[in-house]
């Protein structure tokens, strides 16, 4: 296929944390927020003059002095993201929100907070509860912390949070949504016109880079997509790639490699979810409704109603489904609490009870630390996939089918 206009400069973005548009945008008077998780509504952070970056660690190589801060058995993420802090790699940041969602990267964020790291004038760093059930009374909560702990603090920087800022937040952050989500849409057809990792590279922009710096070159690069002469490469399966953080674009090719074509993504910093657009409600309050939406899309597995982790199962369905995917790969960071969890268990129920050739792994936050092992590993996957085909092939011409 025809390389994508822009895709060399996406890629050049995502190597730095502090990329050339986040400069541009400080420069013209803007205020960057850092975040690390869903739960953090990113749409309010991008009220009038503030944007959003959520954090990443590209090109992390030791964790030495992290490690010693926190312990071994410690999300390799939440290490990652404190070992750049020290480095001072985030002290161009106004602020970070963070959420109490995960206990191992609340003491990164606090590390972060009580070691002084950030030291830039008028930095702030606010920290939110999230409750674990999705009622009236967590959605009232978890709205006042977003008021109490980042609207108000967004608000002693001269931000505009009323609600017509949030309406016009609302309008760009559905724009890129819209346009993403139509990208995502083509993963759908049976012919390639974009492929896993460059839709991963996409999106990973849309979390990295102020929104308004981007979305022209995304318009353009959606027109390309659609005016794109499809792949006649022959895949040899579609699955689809399940848990926690991938922020590292070497992993999605280094999948896609081997064969296998990533027709959804289902994990952090992926677009399910993240990417569906928000819609305002009549009679409702502005806050409330956002912040509603963010609590009712989550599928993070920190969840454990017996609901929600048959919402979680259910939808890995749908998207295999609606994609065409011919399996499933759930992966994990090592030691995170939350996905080594759901990772062990939904890989057992969506073979055994669903029916799906499903992959279950852990990995190392950089991947290319060991690349050997999980192609070997993606490589046999894709070989059991193939074998499943060719005996189901067998025995319908048996059944003369």
């Amino acid at each position: 296929m025809k390389d994508l206009k822009h895709m060399i400069y996406f890629e050049k973005l995502l190597e730095d944390a502090h990329n050339e548009l986040v400069v541009k945008a400080q420069e013209e008077g803007g205020l960057a927020i850092g975040y690390t998780c869903f739960h953090m509504p990113e749409l309010l952070l991008n009220l009038d003059k503030c944007f959003s970056l959520r954090l990443r660690a590209p090109k992390t190589t030791s964790l030495e002095i992290s490690t010693y801060y926190m312990s071994n058995y410690v999300c390799e993420f939440c290490r990652a993201i404190l070992e750049r802090s020290i480095e001072g790699g985030y002290n161009f940041l106004d602020g970070i929100a963070a959420v109490d969602a995960c206990a191992q990267m609340n003491r990164c964020v606090e590390n972060i907070s009580i070691q002084k790291l950030i030291d830039k004038d008028k930095f702030f760093m606010s920290h939110i509860d999230v409750p674990y059930k999705v009622d009236d009374n967590g959605i009232q909560h978890y709205t006042n912390q977003v008021r109490l702990r980042v609207l108000d603090e967004m608000s002693k920087l001269g931000v505009d949070t009323s609600d017509e800022a949030i309406k016009k937040a609302l309008d760009i952050h559905n724009e890129v949504c819209a346009i993403i989500t139509e990208i995502g849409d083509f993963r759908k057809e049976k012919e390639v016109r974009v492929t896993g990792h460059e839709f991963h590279i996409l999106n990973l922009i849309t979390y990295t880079c102020p929104k308004a710096l981007i979305v022209d070159m995304l318009r353009e690069t959606l027109e390309e997509i659609k005016a794109r002469t499809p792949d006649d490469k022959k895949w040899r399966a579609r699955v689809v790639l399940v848990g926690s953080e991938i922020d590292d674009p070497a992993l999605t090719e280094m999948i896609e490699d081997t064969g296998a074509l990533i027709v959804a993504d289902r994990f952090c910093f992926g677009s399910f979810p993240g990417r569906q657009q928000m819609h305002l409600v009549e009679g409702e309050d502005v806050l409330t409704c956002i912040c509603r939406q963010y609590l009712e899309q989550s599928q993070c597995p920190r969840y454990m109603s017996e609901d929600k982790i048959q919402q979680r199962y259910d939808m890995v369905d749908g998207y295999a489904k609606e994609y065409n995917a011919d399996g499933i790969i759930y992966e994990q960071i090592k030691f995170c609490d939350y996905w080594g969890y759901e990772r062990a268990m939904a890989s057992h129920v969506m073979q055994n009870e669903f029916g799906y050739q499903v992959l279950s792994i852990d990995r190392p936050y950089i991947s290319k630390s060991s690349s050997g092992q999980l192609r070997t590993r993606v490589q046999a996957f894709i070989e059991s996939i193939e074998i499943k085909k060719i005996n189901n092939s067998k025995g319908a011409k048996r059944n003369g089918k």
